[in-house]
């Protein structure tokens, strides 16, 4: 049975009996259950806190593990980058160089992916770790690009190692006719006395003197653009080799087979050894043209001479004598 308040009233100096209200009742009612909801939310996450769900345990344990792999990840790419970094030294300071290339700028390496906009969505997610995921994600994306770039590179030197190779087989490099005694270099480079007119005139070329029938050797990589017979050359050929350089081997006995337009490699038999035109002794007349410009053909001899026997052919070439044509 509730039990029965009274209050004094002094104006009636008796006591009275306190009634209750219905509103009152109510508010007690609200603010009791309120404070109970408080204190229960918040025991329930203090107890939360200390006491975690198997759930809870194992789903920290495996945003530790992923933190841990995101941290390893950064520190690989780093090595990776620091990787790609040495191989695009080598590529501007040694590859390119070597085939004259100019070096590829470092804001072409490094081109741009429109910053963080890419990453808008993921942010939009609310992700704890999201700077770290971000900046995981903009490094590969920057190892994409660069590793684009070097593989441009590389398919550029790859294209200019063809063309040095081309170029390589394209240059005179052998000497026109297998000529082990150098003595029979019978004239050289320069001013040298005609044969027939007996007066000093500018030789273009250096005469081989060989026994008539001897092979005469293409000495570079080229076509056939010349295979005639004139007054001065005799029987000569002129063969194009491309990148600037020309060949004439001239005084012929005959040709071997050789037509105008035929491919040749270096090393290929491409005529012999005569006397014909302007010639007083069977010989081969060889000269080198680069871009419209005779050269002195010593300078080409590099594949079958020793040192000192490019020495020796450099001595004999400065002898002023007499040519053979």
């Amino acid at each position: 049975m509730a039990k029965v308040k009274y209050f004094y009233n002094p104006e009636t100096c008796s006591y009275e009996r306190v009634r209750t209200k219905t509103l009152d009742i109510i508010l007690n009612l609200t603010v009791f259950f309120t404070l109970a909801l408080i204190l229960a939310i918040g025991f329930t996450m203090l107890y939360g806190r200390i006491y975690k769900s198997e759930q809870e345990v194992v789903l920290r344990e495996e945003n530790q593990e992923l933190l841990e792999h995101y941290n390893i990840l950064n520190k690989e790419l780093g090595e990776v980058q620091g990787i790609l970094e040495d191989i695009q030294k080598r590529d501007n300071n040694v590859y390119r160089v070597i085939f004259e290339a100019p070096p590829i700028a470092s804001s072409v390496r490094k081109a741009g992916s429109g910053g963080n906009n890419k990453y808008k969505d993921w942010l939009k997610k609310g992700l704890k770790k999201e700077k770290l995921v971000i900046s995981t994600a903009e490094k590969i994306d920057e190892l994409k690009r660069r590793m684009y770039v070097q593989s441009k590179s590389y398919d550029e030197i790859s294209q200019l190692v063809k063309n040095k190779t081309q170029m390589l087989a394209s240059m005179p490099a052998i000497q026109p006719v297998a000529n082990k005694g150098l003595t029979r270099l019978t004239s050289g480079f320069g001013l040298r006395v005609h044969p027939i007119y007996k007066v000093g005139q500018f030789h273009p070329g250096i005469d081989f003197a060989a026994p008539q029938g001897t092979p005469i050797y293409a000495t570079a990589d080229g076509e056939i653009h010349k295979a005639e017979f004139e007054s001065g050359y005799g029987n000569h050929i002129i063969i194009e080799h491309g990148y600037g350089y020309k060949t004439l081997y001239g005084h012929m006995v005959s040709f071997n087979n050789m037509k105008v337009g035929q491919k040749v490699k270096r090393g290929e038999c491409i005529g012999f050894v005569g006397s014909t035109g302007f010639s007083t002794a069977p010989h081969v007349h060889y000269e080198v043209l680069y871009k419209g410009e005779h050269i002195n053909p010593v300078y080409f001899f590099f594949k079958d001479l020793t040192a000192e026997e490019y020495e020796k052919i450099l001595e004999l070439a400065n002898k002023e004598n007499q040519s053979l044509s």
